[in-house]
């Protein structure tokens, strides 16, 4: 497959000391410049420059330290918004700790991490803050809720509107208490992220400000973004507020929010975005509509014969595949042209297919422990079978490899977290002796250098044969037909409890399947699953194959929750 050498280079930026200096230098730089887009209520779009944006940083974390919480733990609950990134930045330039809630969690989770994570104020939209009425009773260290969708305050219920203009009028009188707050030690807890693991129970990963900045700076002299991005995914997930919204900051980006997941299309044609970050479901749910849409126009033809022709002329260093396929362009807003992809690993023939219509996808691989980034590939070396190179401020080693070079992906360097927050015990188990953090995750490291993901060291399959398996490859052939939208590839048990043989579950096209009915359509479906694996070993043959009728249970970036077997729940 021919890649693309057309791309942006890395550009020159200003290094910054401190996080209060990632925006003043986004001010001093690009003051005027647009730094956020979106819907604002009776509205339309709003836009907000750097300027603005760091002078209302300025007045909520006045307003917090006046209330007192500048030095404690500062929790944000609720969709993507402007307001969310206003907390998070106030809260990260603050003397305190910012701790993002996964907004999705269930009143007994909450309760947990809150308690937990020793949250002293909690900012939040309407959607939460019913929720934590509820459980009121049962986080009881918690001060303030600080209510974005509040009009007037109701005892410790605060309206954001409110506490935004007083924070304003202290800050205009002459208290600058909040703007001389010192950030000496960069070694500190900054932000506690709990984890959504598709297994096991969520632990909180202490991010410093050094690792935080680390994956900012490093990561954009790895590879470069645009000037205009489509801000996409959960703000509470390490991916998107450290390697989405600070690097834009970083950047000098504009960076214009998405509202809702239903109106990513709509989003696309509204801002017109050149660059946004992905999970591969995402990309799947994208890449299928194109081809349903090329199907459905009779365009398959026409299509394929404009790749052909368009990667000869790209050999003869001619490039017209914005031109030629400006149509498929325009349905994602026209000016798309490059798409970040993380959180899982994503099928190389839909990377194939942007990159053949002129779309950059660039995998990346990152964990929350590693502040997320780890690797990535860039413009000018990317290979989709990868998830790229290690960033320069990290070492990656591969511990116990087997015959294939395979084994565990360790990381060691500025990115790696401080520990796992009240749990000593969970911290020792996942660093070697000599300071490496093990992934989880099994790979190997190409001849070029790039991370080359095998799958989870939890969900490996070990065979009673002594094979072992990583489901993941094998769901990556089964994802490829047509009609199933995912799939989970686990192991069936025999009566000694050793896993004896593969199987898969699969969601399939619900409208094939009321047209088919489950008996043909699974008859149908085991035929198409034998033919996307005839290729591989004896061993990594599927020999039961299941309709899934109902949803997978997923985390809130996505992955399939998978029990403690391998097994979906």
């Amino acid at each position: 497959m021919m890649r693309n050498v057309i791309g942006e280079k890395p550009p020159k930026l200003t290094p910054v000391c401190d996080l209060k200096d990632l925006t003043a230098n986004a001010v001093r730089e690009a003051g005027d410049k647009v730094a956020y887009k979106f819907r604002a209520t009776g509205e339309g779009v709003r836009e907000v420059t750097y300027k603005e944006f760091q002078n209302e940083i300025y007045w909520l974390g006045t307003a917090i330290n006046d209330l007192g919480f500048a030095q404690g733990h500062i929790a944000c609950a609720g969709e993507n918004s402007y307001n969310w990134i206003l907390v998070y930045l106030s809260a990260l330039q603050s003397e305190g700790v910012f701790c993002p809630i996964d907004k999705e969690l269930p009143d007994s989770d909450l309760v947990n991490i809150i308690n937990h994570g020793d949250d002293d104020i909690i900012f939040c939209d309407k959607k939460r803050e019913e929720a934590f009425k509820r459980i009121r009773s049962e986080i009881p260290n918690v001060k303030y809720f600080i209510c974005f969708d509040r009009e007037e305050d109701e005892d410790e219920y605060l309206s954001f509107n409110k506490f935004m203009q007083k924070g304003k009028e202290l800050f205009e009188n002459g208290d600058k208490s909040f703007l001389e707050m010192k950030h000496d030690d960069l070694q500190k807890m900054k932000m506690l992220i709990y984890t959504s693991g598709t297994t096991g129970l969520a632990k909180g990963v202490m991010l410093s400000e050094h690792n935080i900045l680390s994956l900012v700076q490093y990561g954009l002299k790895l590879a470069t973004i645009r000037e205009v991005g489509l801000s996409v995914l959960p703000y509470h997930h390490s991916y998107e507020a450290v390697a989405g919204i600070l690097v834009a900051i970083h950047r000098h980006a504009t960076l214009c929010i998405n509202d809702s997941l239903k109106r990513i299309v709509k989003n696309l044609a509204l801002y017109q975005p050149k660059y946004m970050y992905v999970v591969p479901a995402l990309m799947e749910v994208l890449y299928r509509r194109m081809q349903a849409s090329i199907e459905e126009k009779g365009k398959t033809k026409t299509v394929q014969t404009g790749i052909k022709l368009t990667r000869f002329l790209r050999h003869i260093g001619i490039d017209i595949r914005r031109k030629v396929f400006a149509e498929l362009h325009h349905a994602l807003g026209g000016n798309l042209e490059k798409v970040v992809c993380g959180g899982a690993p994503l099928r190389a023939e839909i990377a194939d297919f942007f990159e053949n219509i002129g779309i950059i996808v660039t995998n990346g691989y990152g964990i929350t422990e590693c502040s997320p980034l780890v690797s990535v590939n860039n413009d000018f070396v990317n290979d989709p079978k990868t998830v790229g190179f290690p960033m320069e401020c990290v070492t990656v080693r591969i511990d116990d490899p087997n015959e294939d070079n395979e084994g565990e992906i360790c990381v060691k360097g500025d990115i790696v977290m401080l520990g796992y927050y009240k749990n000593e015990e969970a911290t020792a188990e996942v660093f070697t002796e000599d300071g490496y953090f093990r992934t989880g995750d099994y790979g190997k490291l190409t001849k070029k250098g790039q991370i080359m993901i095998t799958g989870r060291k939890k969900n490996i399959i070990i065979l009673g044969n002594g094979k072992n398996i990583y489901p993941e490859e094998l769901e990556d052939y089964i994802g490829g037909i047509p009609y199933v939208l995912e799939n989970v590839v686990y192991a069936e048990r025999n009566e000694n409890g050793e896993e004896a043989n593969l199987a898969v579950q699969c969601s399939v096209d619900p409208e094939l399947l009321e047209k088919e009915g489950k008996e043909a359509l699974e008859a149908k479906l085991k035929r198409d699953v034998f033919k996307a694996l005839e290729k591989l070993p004896t061993y990594k043959q599927v020999t039961t194959v299941i309709i899934r009728e109902t949803p997978f249970v997923i985390t809130t970036t996505k992955k399939i929750r998978r029990a403690k077997d391998g097994s979906p729940m």
